[in-house]
């Protein structure tokens, strides 16, 4: 399934599948946001896949977010990977 990013009220809301195939379009898009608000919130309640490349988007976004002092966020239904994961950069930081 296709990748939509819509927004609402600052909240970038990410419905589909975060996958090979879209991945690094997803971290590029959520990148330019980033740099360009100072802040990212994904919505990710309408994802209905995400793989190991989508997680190491979203891992990536948020190491980024935090050597660049900014706010990241991620709201809705977290898959326990991708909870571990950025459990552990926040452990390690």
């Amino acid at each position: 399934m296709a990748l939509t990013i819509t927004e609402k009220h600052g909240v970038f809301i990410i419905g589909g599948s975060i996958n090979a195939s879209t991945a690094k379009h997803f971290q590029n898009h959520c990148e330019a946001i980033l740099n360009a608000n100072g802040e990212l919130t994904i919505h990710i309640e309408n994802v209905i896949e995400i793989d190991a490349n989508g997680i190491r988007a979203i891992k990536a976004l948020y190491k980024q977010a935090l050597s660049q002092n900014r706010g990241f966020m991620v709201i809705g239904n977290i898959n326990r990977d991708l909870f571990e994961e950025l459990r552990a950069i926040k452990t390690a930081a």
